[in-house]
């Protein structure tokens, strides 16, 4: 393929320099980097870019899913944690990425390396999530009140870890490309391999924890398995993305302050994250009540949550190519909009559950991982388009800002969504233990568990679909956001032609 102008041929690169050879330096002041790669304007990328880059969602997958799904039942049916404490330990370390993912993002922004802005963090975070995640399970005071404080520490520093992955990753698509149709083809990419990210991890994790012979010794196993994922992830988006387009790291505000002052001001962007992070929160509650839905509505404890799993993710990777025609088709946030509601129909419908057949509630579940494809590929599609129009806006690249608030509100809603359900758990009068097998639950707590996996997350993911209203950004509004010289910022702040 073409290369853009004034990028270096192949043949003149340099052989990387190993990792203790690259400072990640944060700089002072971002300036331009003269190793960066221009970003072409409309080309499209190469696939081997679209598959480098959704690697990154086995990280992403693997550390989104498997918390949510494992690490509440873990706390109150192993480690013998009542309901209600666990969804503190499982809430408070992720609602910490409220503070550090901005502050990743930032210092993402301001580093300069010959790897690049966001890929030092790629390689270096992701590792080091793995290690901690791994930590995470190791149970080294058994089980019990020092157990789950053991366990609330290290996902606290998973968490932080995770951050400083997590914000970069999110931060490159408005790099990679200043093509509005080629974001939604790269989020394409990286929603189906981040589908089966969730499919892997989400499914096979609970087979591991049972082949590891459950309780804490299945745990441990299972531990290292998804570490293992988020090292191929880390390590394969690393690589995939070393000779992608990122452009040179333009000024930023000067202050952490004035850049989530000048993220403040853009307002589709507060419209967007308002949602997403309140629909990330009904997502989490599916995934936190799986393994509980399995076991007291369904009644098949060992392969329901596989089962259910499939059900969720398969879809996904099927409809993916009918909803990037749908996006194509009526734009992107009608898109977002009837893939929300079809979603939350589904959730709502399995509030019949107790009286449907099993095929029937395994359909639902379908439905419901139809609209999730949706919901996931729109909104990250969505969220480059903000950048963009940012930077049109001021004349400065700061994605990093954004990405870092945009993480940190994902986070936070995916660290709600479990803090909800163990809430529903203990109010219904869900009974912990300490064996590794759920106790014998009440009728009230067996209803608790299923409106918390119903009623639920169909409301998170419906009703916040009403603060969308202020987001306007298409094609033609893009196009038409240009610099001009501002007074107030001392930089350039943008104003639109009319």
């Amino acid at each position: 393929m073409n290369r853009p102008p004034g990028s270096p041929a192949s043949s003149d690169r340099q052989p990387g320099p190993s990792p203790a050879e690259v400072p990640v330096v944060p700089a002072p002041r971002a300036v331009a980097d003269p190793n960066a790669t221009p970003i072409p304007p409309v080309a499209g990328l190469p696939r081997r870019v679209h598959a480098g880059y959704a690697l990154g969602s086995l990280v992403t997958g693997a550390f989104g899913t498997v918390p949510g799904l494992l690490l509440l039942p873990y706390l109150t049916d192993t480690l013998g944690v009542a309901a209600g404490v666990a969804a503190l330990l499982v809430l408070l370390p992720k609602a910490w990425d409220v503070l550090v993912n901005p502050v990743a993002g930032r210092i993402s922004d301001r580093t300069r390396s010959r790897w690049g802005a966001r890929r030092p963090y790629l390689l270096l975070g992701g590792l080091a999530l793995a290690v901690l995640f791994a930590g995470i399970f190791a149970a080294p005071f058994g089980t019990g009140p020092e157990a789950g404080a053991y366990v609330a520490l290290a996902f606290l520093a998973t968490a932080t870890a995770f951050a400083f992955f997590q914000v970069p990753y999110v931060a490159m698509p408005a790099e990679l490309t200043g093509d509005y149709a080629e974001r939604t083809r790269l989020m394409s990419w990286r929603i189906a391999v981040l589908a089966l990210a969730i499919l892997v991890s989400g499914a096979v994790a609970p087979a591991v924890v049972t082949a590891g012979g459950d309780g804490v010794a299945g745990h441990r196993w299972m531990g290292l398995f998804v570490a293992t994922l988020i090292v191929v992830g880390a390590v394969g988006t690393f690589l995939g993305t070393r000779s992608a387009p990122t452009g040179p790291v333009g000024e930023s505000e000067p202050s952490l302050r004035a850049q989530l002052r000048v993220a403040g001001r853009n307002r589709p962007f507060r419209a967007l994250l308002t949602c997403f992070v309140v629909q990330a929160a009904g997502v989490a509650t599916v995934l936190a009540g799986v393994s509980y839905f399995a076991d007291q509505v369904l009644r098949e404890p060992e392969t329901g949550p596989t089962l259910l799993f499939a059900c969720f993710v398969g879809p996904a990777l099927l409809v993916m190519p009918l909803w990037t025609r749908v996006g194509a088709r009526v734009g992107k946030l009608a898109a977002l909009v009837a893939a929300s509601l079809i979603f939350a129909a589904g959730a709502l419908a399995l509030v019949a559950a107790p009286v449907l057949p099993a095929v029937g509630i395994y359909l639902l579940v379908a439905l419901i991982g139809v609209g999730y494809a949706g919901q996931q590929v729109f909104a990250l599609a969505m969220l480059p388009d903000c950048i963009a129009y940012d930077t049109a806006r001021t004349g400065r690249r700061q994605a990093g800002v954004f990405t870092g608030l945009w993480t940190a509100g994902e986070t936070f809603g995916l660290a709600l969504g479990p803090g909800l359900f163990g809430l529903v758990l203990q109010l219904s009068g869900y009974v912990s233990s300490s064996t590794g097998v759920a106790a014998t639950q009440s009728a009230g707590a067996r209803l608790g568990v299923l409106l918390g996996f119903t009623v639920l997350p169909a409301l998170l993911v419906a009703a916040p679909l009403a603060l969308l209203r202020p987001y306007d950004l298409t094609p033609s509004r893009l196009a038409a956001a240009t610099p001009t010289p501002s007074a107030e910022h001392g930089a350039v702040v943008g104003e639109e032609r009319r």
